[in-house]
């Protein structure tokens, strides 16, 4: 749609897609480098002033992210979810605190992205160990079930994050890419070692989710003949926030595409595991009581969805759970229920 504001912008819902990042920073003061506690990806952020108020200004560039170049993202594929207008029917429940956004090309000459967003931290979830509030829990679920329903078989693809990309990112063999590329990130190291110790103390378990993390076309092909919906793939707590007036803050939506609904709730509950105030089966419950409220049937579907979202949370996260004897028991004992529809 038209910005009657300025000539060469367009909205999507309330972003403003600038045709340049020169642009977009001609309409900037006040910038300085931010580093955020919680980003893993290697992205670079800056704090800068918008039209008055303290915002941040985040680099999305397969140069610096990891993630990127793992999932073979060399066009910006949130970029693409910004312009293409996907996000206009979010349900109200949700922000994802983005201003404004704007290509540009990378010093290695692929298309990146920049993305002003809200500076919404005073909203996010507190880092640390402690679980969080009963309430907030149930209402990111019921929020994860809007945003599901509003498009419930009604997401096309369209350049977004293809779904076997999920199963390929927290691998070993990505983390010997990256390794061989001399890169500085943590989390590429972390997932070698948690690969290895789960190779020697649950080597059963590692035999099954290393012959997925070769191939995962199964898996997700699997997945594919189950209903689909549009996903934002990283429910974790670092990227949750609540305002004071009840709506969800979800930040990063740089993996999202079409996929089934479950794969939200298997990473939600893995990710998050120890900050869950309810046990995985009750918020499995809550989340399909929450999605049957939404007017979606859940019959003839459901069980083998979830089945192999969970699988498929296992292959990406099991390798960070190797020192935590029970909870890898659980995910473990949902290995043969899931693989059996492969």
């Amino acid at each position: 749609m038209p910005d009657t504001a300025g000539a060469n912008v367009a909205r999507s819902r309330e972003v403003r897609i600038f045709p340049s990042l020169d642009e977009l920073l001609g309409e900037l003061s006040a910038r300085r480098p931010f580093k955020t506690s919680d980003s893993l990806s290697g992205s670079r952020f800056e704090s800068v002033v918008y039209e008055g108020r303290r915002m941040i200004l985040k680099y999305l560039s397969v140069d610096d992210d990891w993630i990127m170049r793992a999932s073979g993202d060399l066009r910006c594929r949130q970029l693409t979810l910004f312009e293409s207008g996907v996000l206009d029917r979010l349900p109200a429940s949700i922000d994802h605190a983005t201003v404004a956004a704007a290509p540009f090309v990378s010093a290695s000459g692929h298309r990146s992205g920049a993305f002003l967003m809200e500076d919404v931290s005073a909203s996010m979830i507190p880092p640390g160990s402690t679980r969080i509030d009963i309430d907030t829990h149930l209402r990111f679920l019921d929020h994860m079930s809007q945003l599901h329903a509003a498009y419930w078989e009604r997401v096309a693809a369209d350049e977004l994050f293809p779904l076997a990309h999920h199963y390929v990112l927290l691998t070993p063999t990505t983390a010997a890419i990256e390794r061989e590329r001399g890169a500085q990130d943590a989390v590429p190291p972390a997932v070698a070692v948690g690969w290895e110790n789960m190779r020697t103390a649950w080597p059963a378990a590692y035999r099954a989710l290393s012959e997925l993390a070769y191939d995962p076309g199964p898996l997700a092909s699997a997945l594919s003949a189950t209903p689909q919906t549009l996903i934002h793939a990283d429910w974790k707590l670092g990227n949750l926030g609540e305002h004071a007036d009840g709506r969800t803050v979800l930040l990063d939506w740089d993996r999202s595409g079409p996929a089934p609904a479950t794969f939200d709730l298997a990473w939600y509950l893995a990710v998050n595991c120890d900050r869950i105030p309810q046990t995985k089966e009750d918020a499995i419950h809550a989340y399909r009581a929450s999605l049957q409220e939404q007017g979606i049937d859940v019959g003839g579907w459901w069980q083998r969805q979830l089945a192999l979202t969970l699988v498929g949370a296992f292959l990406m996260l099991g390798w960070s759970k190797t020192n935590d004897p029970s909870e890898f028991m659980w995910w473990e004992a949902r290995l043969a229920d899931g693989l059996q529809y492969l």
